[in-house]
């Protein structure tokens, strides 16, 4: 009797356990390592200190992310499918799961002319953005530059710790992560306002796109949190000027 009362017990909190499906949005943080253990990157500003990685650039904190729509390494975003909700896990993964294998074709000769008309002076380790594609100068021969655009981490395996923290039910909160996820919005700095009811979702995102860009990202939005109808709305804000 107390055999059958243990296993209808397990079989009772296996069932209570949230499992991750896809396009469930689940709240993280985690931690990523390389396989000599030390620190890249993480969600955590004490645990950036620590690894003296801070920077003041990087907003720290608990990420939302929806599973299945790559707004985290594609490795993770994977693994995380079939995973519970309240766990912690290890997840090791391949370049190719992470920031990709290493492309040559993404070493590209650039004029030392290009550098000159902005006045700067390339040398090993500069970091550029050529054509919004962001870069690290890697050698300097004569009139020839050859930068890297290949992420720092390509070709390399790495380990991260994922901590899944809450499952988001609320389809407002869906929403406004979704948005700010896709665009790379900082809540604290710009905000996404959201209006639920009765199936439709009225949505204000303060800049502009054209409008098949809505209207594909409004059909994206239905299927994924299950409403009748998604309208997104831009606004231009008005930029203060500069004393």
């Amino acid at each position: 009797m107390l055999r059958i009362s243990f296993i209808y017990l397990l079989f009772s909190f296996v069932c209570m356990a949230e499992i991750i499906q896809v396009h469930d949005f689940v709240e993280v943080d985690y931690t990523g390592k390389l396989p000599d253990g030390s620190v890249f990157d993480t969600t955590s500003a004490d645990v950036a200190r620590k690894s003296a990685i801070v920077s003041e650039k990087t907003s720290y904190g608990s990420l939302v992310i929806c599973v299945g729509e790559r707004q985290i390494l594609p490795g993770i975003d994977a693994q995380l499918v079939g995973k519970e909700v309240g766990r912690e896990y290890m997840m090791n993964l391949s370049a190719e799961q992470a920031f990709g294998k290493r492309d040559i074709k993404k070493m590209k000769i650039v004029p030392i002319n290009n550098f000159r008309e902005h006045n700067l002076l390339p040398q090993p380790g500069l970091q550029v953005d050529v054509d919004g594609e962001i870069g690290f100068v890697t050698s300097v021969s004569g009139g020839r530059v050859i930068v890297n655009f290949n992420h720092p981490l390509a070709g390399k395996d790495v380990v991260y710790s994922v901590m899944v923290k809450r499952k988001v039910t609320d389809v407002k909160e869906k929403i406004e992560y979704y948005i700010s996820s896709t665009f790379r919005l900082k809540k604290e700095a710009v905000k996404v306002q959201v209006d639920v009811a009765g199936g439709k979702a009225m949505v204000d995102v303060p800049f502009m796109l054209p409008a098949q860009f809505f209207d594909a990202m409004s059909k994206r939005l239905q299927d994924i949190v299950g409403l009748k109808d998604v309208v997104i709305v831009g606004k231009q804000v008005a930029q203060k000027a500069a004393v």
